[in-house]
């Protein structure tokens, strides 16, 4: 927890237009599908755009070239939304898409661009991982990326 912490307030000094970017570690490299990663931010003003990206890592034992997530976003409202996104992490040939460092591959890849939260506040997104395997072994860690769009 304190690494998670220490992640997002070394980002926050190194880039103000970051609202939040966050990476959560996985126990044991395995995410369940009861093993929602959630992210809280706050957004103070329902007029400026912010682009929304999937923060991910994996281990180069992953087995497949893609990644299906549900994405929910609460709101100050309580209400609810849910989306559930393709991502791709490899070429058809099995070359991997992330940046990679020894048995490591990361990503940071935009979901929503220019999108407007419709509310000030308090808001929640949850990952959740919609893959066949439960768990779905050798993802590391799973986050996001909320930064405001400069006009």
């Amino acid at each position: 927890m304190f690494v998670v912490l220490m992640t997002t307030i070394l980002a926050s000094c190194q880039d103000q237009s970051a609202i939040v970017d966050t990476n959560i570690e996985l126990d044991k490299h395995n995410w369940s599908y009861t093993e929602k990663v959630k992210v809280p931010l706050n957004i103070e003003s329902e007029d400026i755009p912010c682009n929304l990206y999937l923060n991910l890592r994996h281990t180069s034992d992953y087995k497949y070239s893609n990644i299906f997530l549900l994405i929910h976003i609460t709101g100050p409202d309580g209400k609810k939304s849910t989306e559930r996104r393709e991502f791709k992490l490899a070429l058809p040939d099995g070359e991997w898409l992330g940046s990679g460092s020894g048995n490591l591959y990361s990503y940071q890849i935009l979901f929503k661009e220019n999108f407007k939260f419709p509310l000030k506040g308090k808001y929640i997104i949850e990952l959740e991982q919609n893959m066949r395997d439960n768990p779905l072994d050798h993802i590391t860690d799973a986050g996001i990326r909320v930064e405001r769009v400069d006009k």
